[in-house]
């Protein structure tokens, strides 16, 4: 689970700290430089820094451009969560689908390239990005961008950058953001990581910088592989973090059609691919509109066509495949918000005889989740219940005067760095720091200490994070098996090859049981599963 889903333990320990700032930044493969502050005490409210619309007499700039700017200084300077940010003033700027798409490049774009937007900039002004102020930093930053990675001509981007400039800021540095632009246009790509590669401290700060990661997390990634014997696959997940991610649906049991089958009916929007049986890659099309189509005609009742990474997926399928079910069991999502897993739960339910149990602690977050499994209960009103307590605490497994409650299959989808997301979040990779981590793993022991009482004898724990991380995945399982002598560690890749499609089976390699999923690898976002058993006595 990622920092920007929900936890059941302590309130801040899986958030992004909020600590973007200073002047580290990505020149030193660590957090991006907030840039100097305007002295202004703040931007007023309003789009473009809050200048209340363009100038007359001014030369229009593109509504996308605008947002663009406004999403990066909401999540670089006030720390805003992109996807909200991004979703919240395109909807208030009214782009359309063309516009929309525009400014959703150029934002997450320069998001996950920032680290390297800063060192080129700093190089191509001969000064540091802690020194440029922060609102021509941004606007130096979307420029940049368009230069370097998309096809826009270089005096159309370096035209509308420095009529941004005059537009959110200091007209001054107008000039100062037409030199520094046409600068980094007059060399490539692959010339301005040659002088990256030059001025780096040592390889690991060139490799951070050029793939836009902090050190810690490039060492942390690079640890992750190695364990599996694929240290060399390094280049290529970073580089996936970056690109942009496709949109993927998952098809619940109960819509009467399989994936495949819907494929052929939405020829022109979904394509039934990746490794996941329910799941479906949208080619097209906003995503929305694409359900509510499919819905249509397919046929599909509401709620069971959904928005759902296939990594995730595969995570819910490995806890149900893992063993034979007898009907009757009763299923525990200990960590449920915002809810994916648990409706591909009580779909599955809904089949295979079974109740489910989903827990959240925060009550907004456990309302996400009663509208994630709103299609599940349509089909089948008593399969699942939504509480909203700590996942450590005996009301989460619903133990009161009745005694103490036992579960044949508990999800623990635990708080995590989301190391393991950030193709999805580019911004959550400067918003933890290795300090962060002791916090997130005593949590997460917890969570297992707590799911372990609760579990049958024979019983299937599933202990999932959105994180590569090892402190939170294979030392996180040592730790338990230690913890708990009546564990067994079960084949997770077996289980995640069970239930995944036949014609696309997962490549798992390295001797460990549990599974780990990766970008470059699968299409998915970073998983990590781990089965465990309590024996029978």
């Amino acid at each position: 689970m990622s920092e920007h889903q929900s936890h059941s333990g302590r309130g801040d320990a899986a958030r992004g700290n909020g600590r973007d700032g200073g002047r580290s930044g990505g020149n030193r493969g660590g957090r991006p430089n907030a840039g100097r502050a305007s002295g202004r005490g703040g931007a007023p409210r309003g789009g473009a820094g809050g200048r209340g619309g363009q100038r007359q007499g001014r030369p229009r700039i593109s509504g996308a451009r605008i947002v663009a700017y406004d999403v990066l200084r909401d999540v670089v300077e006030r720390d805003a969560y992109a996807n909200l940010a991004l979703a919240s003033r395109i909807r208030d700027a009214r782009l359309d689908g063309r516009d929309a798409a525009l400014a959703t490049e150029l934002a997450a774009g320069t998001l996950r390239s920032l680290g390297r937007l800063d060192r080129i900039i700093e190089l191509a002004a001969d000064r540091s990005a802690a020194d440029i102020d922060a609102r021509t930093l941004n606007v130096l930053r979307i420029g940049a961008h368009q230069l370097l990675a998309m096809r826009t001509a270089a005096h159309a981007a370096v035209h509308e950058s420095v009529e941004l400039q005059r537009l959110v800021g200091n007209e001054r540095a107008a000039g100062f953001v037409n030199g520094v632009l046409r600068e980094i246009g007059r060399s490539t790509n692959e010339e301005w990581d040659a002088r990256i590669a030059e001025t780096a401290r040592n390889a690991d700060d060139a490799l951070a910088v050029r793939t836009s990661h902090p050190a810690w997390v490039v060492r942390a990634l690079r640890d992750a592989l190695r364990a599996e014997g694929s240290e060399a696959e390094l280049d290529a997940l970073l580089d996936a973090d970056n690109a942009s991610p496709r949109v993927n649906l998952a098809l619940l049991e109960g819509s009467g059609i399989t994936a495949e089958e819907l494929a052929l009916v939405e020829p022109d929007t979904l394509d039934a691919v990746g490794p996941s049986p329910i799941g479906l890659e949208l080619t097209g099309g906003d995503p929305g509109r694409a359900i509510a189509g499919a819905e249509e005609r397919a046929a599909i009742p509401a709620g069971l066509l959904r928005v759902q990474d296939q990594g995730s997926q595969l995570a819910a399928l490995a806890l149900v495949r893992a063993t034979p079910v007898a009907e009757g069991e009763r299923w525990l999502d200990l960590c449920a918000g915002p809810g994916g897993k648990t409706a591909i739960l009580g779909a599955e339910a809904v089949v295979e005889g079974a109740t489910v149990r989903a827990n959240e602690v925060s009550d907004h977050r456990a309302e996400l989740v009663r509208n994630s499994v709103d299609g599940v209960l349509a089909l089948a009103p008593d399969t699942v219940t939504v509480v909203s307590h700590d996942g450590r605490e005996e009301e989460a497994f619903g133990c009161g005067r009745e005694g103490h409650e036992l579960y044949d299959r508990i999800l623990v989808d635990a708080p995590c760095s989301g190391l393991g997301a950030l193709r999805r979040r580019p911004e959550a990779r400067w918003r933890k720091q290795p300090s962060d981590l002791p916090e997130l793993t005593a949590l997460q022991t917890e969570l297992i200490d707590a799911a372990v009482a609760h579990l049958k004898p024979g019983g299937v724990l599933a202990y999932v994070t959105c994180s590569p991380h090892l402190a939170e995945t294979r030392v996180g399982v040592e730790r338990a098996l230690k913890r708990h002598p009546e564990l067994r560690e079960l084949d997770a890749k077996a289980a995640v090859r069970a239930a995944a499609r036949e014609d696309a089976q997962p490549e798992l390699p390295g001797d460990q049981l549990s599974a780990q999923l990766w970008p470059h690898r699968h299409d998915t976002d970073a998983m990590f599963v781990s089965l465990l058993t309590r024996e029978a006595r």
